[in-house]
């Protein structure tokens, strides 16, 4: 390859984010980051494109030199397809992301190159080799140094910012501190450290150098360094953002960290409840939700002023016909503004996978059908069909307009039940009106109205109104940044 490399970084989507006759809101919420983030490793004078299949079309008769595939689990098929496109135009490809790492030996088929793990740890090594003439088949991220310090910024400027909603999704950590048999994680960071997050002037030059006010944290636990945290939100304060992000039952009952987040702007926020049952969260390995209040979680965030995501599993051992019934009268009636329910889905890689494998319990490895939608395994506690209309079920009667009217009157006060009548109403009851506008482009003009729901907060639990507090309202005085 000559010193300029012509490099197509591509995000293979599932069939259903490219269907003809409904485009989900959820595929184009915002952009995801990893190859984005690669990309700020090649050389200037390099060619670079990138393609996320969920918001367009992929060009299949260009001729780029390299091509970079990120690869998870429902999309492993068309990843497969796009790869091996490629290898037979004369393009050198590598394979790399979480399915990649659960099954090295079935992606080397489609791949000259692949990767295992996080990929920073290696991927600049592999552009050394590219240049030599001499790539290895296979980078393994385990023993190699991780860090998120002295990360080269992201290359935004490869996005298309005005096909999502939120074009200014942000990540500044790796990993979870939780292990939970479910997951991914463990499988992905083996070998390192399973959760590390980058130094907080860092991450607050790169929110500082996102235009707008809106942010989406894509971490899997934005407050699982309590150290970081702190820091990372004492330095938004006053920089009038708006963020959603994740957390944990356990960490939003602990100290005022939330209280601090919402202070840096936080306004919505994804919780994984994933069941009610205490016997499903041990045998899950979820000890960070055992014995915790969720009640109280509920009411501490409500006081805040902060809309809940809540997410559930069915279909855990423990779980009978009953479970989905239990689960969205709980939901409804504490307010829980959205939810994302789940079939519980044994990834390879994970211990759950593992578990129902050597029990004979796992129906077929068809990765296509493995979208938490689908029952791919043998239920103990109900057939495979109650499962599967339990869940459709579930979705149909959580966003149900009674529902959705039933959850907005659990809120302390009128303006916070209109606030979730207005985000879950429009979130799932508008969905015609979504699609109508992510196939005219216009997605970004939804934005302010999304912003200002999210801006309405009115009293926070340790102080008066949120507008009347310096840092807190929407047009909020600017003050000096500070950094851990």
């Amino acid at each position: 390859m000559g010193v300029s490399v012509k490099i197509k970084l591509v995000l293979p989507a599932l069939t259903e984010a490219t269907s003809p006759y409904w485009r989900p809101i959820k595929y184009s919420l915002f952009p995801p980051l990893g190859l984005a983030t690669l990309a700020a490793y090649c050389d200037p004078d390099d060619e670079l494109t990138l393609e996320d299949e969920h918001v367009e079309a992929v060009r299949l008769d260009d001729a780029p030199d390299l091509v970079v595939i990120q690869v998870y689990i429902t999309n492993a098929h068309r990843a497969y397809a796009l790869a091996d496109h490629y290898r037979a135009r004369g393009a050198y490809v590598i394979l790399g992301g979480l399915h990649v790492t659960s099954l090295p030996d079935e992606a080397a088929v489609h791949a000259d190159t692949i990767f295992l793990g996080p990929a920073e740890a290696t991927f600049p090594a592999f552009l050394l080799d590219l240049r030599a003439g001499a790539p290895q088949r296979r980078y393994d991220a385990a023993g190699a140094v991780r860090t998120l310090h002295g990360v080269p910024p992201i290359r935004r400027d490869l996005l298309k910012r005005h096909l999502y909603l939120v074009p200014n999704s942000i990540v500044v950590s790796r990993g979870c501190p939780h292990h939970c048999n479910f997951c991914y994680k463990d499988a992905f960071f083996e070998g390192g450290p399973g959760f590390y997050t980058q130094r907080v002037d860092e991450a607050l030059a790169e929110i500082d150098r996102l235009p707008g006010r809106h942010l989406y944290f894509l971490d899997d636990h934005l407050l699982g360094n309590a150290k970081f945290a702190r820091g990372l939100f004492a330095g938004m304060r006053g920089m009038g953002r708006l963020f959603q992000g994740a957390s944990t039952v356990d960490a939003i009952l602990r100290g005022d960290l939330i209280e601090q987040a919402v202070e840096a702007g936080l306004r919505s926020i994804f919780i994984g409840f994933e069941t009610l049952d205490e016997r499903n969260l041990r045998t899950a390995n979820k000890p960070q939700n055992l014995g915790r209040d969720y009640d109280r979680v509920i009411r501490r965030l409500d006081d805040l002023g902060v809309m809940i995501n809540g997410s559930f599993v069915f279909g855990l051992d423990d779980d009978d016909p009953d479970v989905f019934s239990r689960t969205v009268d709980w939901a409804v009636g504490r307010g829980v503004t959205t939810a994302t329910f789940h079939i519980a889905t044994p990834y390879p890689g994970t211990a759950l996978f593992r578990e129902m494998e050597q029990a004979g319990r796992i129906l077929h490895r068809d990765w296509r059908r493995y979208d938490t939608r689908t029952v791919v395994f043998s239920p103990r506690g109900m057939s495979a069909a109650q499962l599967k209309a339990g869940y459709d079920r579930a979705y149909r009667e959580f966003y149900a307009w009674g529902s959705v009217l039933r959850g907005s009157q659990a809120h302390a006060t009128v303006s916070r039940g209109l606030k979730h009548l207005a985000y879950a109403g429009g979130w799932k009851r508008l969905e015609p009106m979504w699609d109508r506008v992510i196939r005219s482009r216009h997605l970004s003009r939804m934005r302010p109205v999304l912003e200002s729901v999210l801006a309405t907060v009115d009293v926070l639990q340790r102080g008066g109104p949120a507008e009347a507090r310096p840092g807190l309202g929407p047009d909020a005085p600017a003050q000096p940044q500070g950094a851990a």
